[in-house]
């Protein structure tokens, strides 16, 4: 018996752009479905002109040339078929129309109220299809209580709150250093795709599917209680320690920082055995996680002073391999990347180039294992509209003629 993706048999026509809705559309084609990317005829994605860009010359940020890609497509644009479609002209509208009704799935992240100016969105694809699941990814929901405002990743960190307790206390709010907005909703809006595909399953009925970036942050935010640890005195950043769990951060070492972790007591005795100050861990002010709070920066600074004469490697050797005690060094991306171990599990995988033998560029994998339905991102970006043929003739069952006149028309 052959061996199926878990979402194989599953057709996804996807509307997305930028990044929250081409990762969410990525996910599903790694897991097996057959994803149709639209993009308009001419251009694409406006993602197709990011740089850096990707050719024989190697990866540059230069002006891009006819034979290179963007390393943004190389990237996000994996297991999908490029399809060019017009949607601002009636006659692209009733293909798209035709796409729907052999899909399972629509999923678009377009600015509020574009879908339906083009007539695409939920309510007249459903009129086609009605078990079609429509999945819609919005900066700040709709209708978007911000009119008008750009949903920019940095601009939904700013407004979920999370950018006002990342940094330190003296600091000013701090942008996370990936965007965690445009990549926390699409998880979600898979999530919810699939529940959807198994609601159908069971009943017969399609939905629509909303997911609003904003929402994912704050409700991230509101697990935390911020609000009542900074009644009680602990302040809303907290930087590179969590006093509430001392020992808890980052350390300075001679060649870097390791991050550690010892506040459980087996824990808090062995480092204390470690940087040679073993009475600490029955004096009352460390000995228990309350007293201890109340004296976390000066038993931060002991321990900064034992990690700052010592290399990462000595430290985590020490702690970690030596006492059991969670400690590792802070890695940069280049070693999370060359990480061999991490690519054997499909989590960084290199990137394909569609034209060359190797892009020397590395990108995500699928961090799913599946004990029998083995998936990945194994299917390289196409070119801009590479599967016309395949889907309008064979999907939509057009002629040569009709494509070569729907081409001559700028339809597609």
């Amino acid at each position: 018996m052959s061996v199926t993706r878990p979402l194989e048999g599953v057709r996804v026509l996807d509307l997305t752009v930028a990044l929250a809705g081409p990762y969410g559309s990525l996910l599903l084609g790694g897991l097996g479905a057959e994803v149709i990317r639209v993009e308009s005829p001419g251009g694409g994605d406006i993602a197709r002109n990011n740089p850096p860009y990707v050719g024989k010359n190697g990866i540059h940020f230069g002006v891009r040339h006819d034979d290179e890609v963007s390393l943004t497509i190389l990237n996000r644009a994996r297991n999908k078929k490029s399809l060019t479609l017009d949607l601002k002209s009636e006659e692209g509208r009733a293909l798209f129309m035709e796409l729907a009704k052999a899909c399972d799935v629509v999923i678009e992240n377009a600015s509020e109220g574009a879908t339906a100016r083009l007539g695409v969105d939920y309510e007249n694809v459903r009129k086609a299809n009605p078990r079609i699941i429509y999945a819609s990814i919005k900066a700040f929901g709709e209708p978007s209580p911000y009119p008008n405002l750009k949903g920019m990743d940095i601009i939904v960190q700013a407004l979920s709150g999370m950018m006002d307790v990342t940094g330190f206390p003296d600091s000013p709010p701090t942008r996370s250093g990936l965007p965690i907005a445009d990549l926390i909703a699409p998880l979600y809006a898979v999530n919810g795709i699939l529940a959807a595909l198994i609601h159908r399953g069971r009943t017969g009925e399609g939905q629509r599917v909303q997911v609003s970036m904003l929402d994912c942050l704050a409700s991230l935010v509101a697990e935390e209680h911020f609000d009542v640890f900074l009644e009680h005195g602990y302040p809303k950043r907290s930087g590179n320690f969590q006093d509430r769990l001392v020992p808890f951060g980052v350390y300075g070492t001679r060649d870097g920082h390791v991050a550690m972790v010892a506040f459980q007591p087996d824990w808090f005795q062995s480092l204390m055995e470690a940087i040679g100050k073993p009475e600490l861990a029955t004096d009352p002010r460390f000995a228990t996680r309350g007293p201890r709070m109340k004296h976390a920066a000066e038993i931060n600074a002991l321990i900064e002073d034992w990690t700052r004469a010592r290399t990462n490697a000595e430290v985590v050797h020490e702690l970690q391999e030596r006492r059991g005690v969670p400690a590792a060094a802070v890695r940069s991306p280049l070693e999370v990347l060359q990480d061999l171990a991490l690519q054997e599990r499909g989590a960084v995988v290199k990137l394909e180039h569609p034209d060359l033998s190797d892009s020397h560029a590395m990108g995500m994998g699928l961090p799913i294992q599946f004990s029998r339905t083995p998936s990945q991102f194994d299917q390289p970006a196409q070119a801009l509209g590479a599967s016309n043929d395949e889907i309008y003739r064979g999907l939509l069952k057009r002629s040569d003629a009709e494509i070569q006149q729907l081409r001559e028309r700028g339809v597609i």
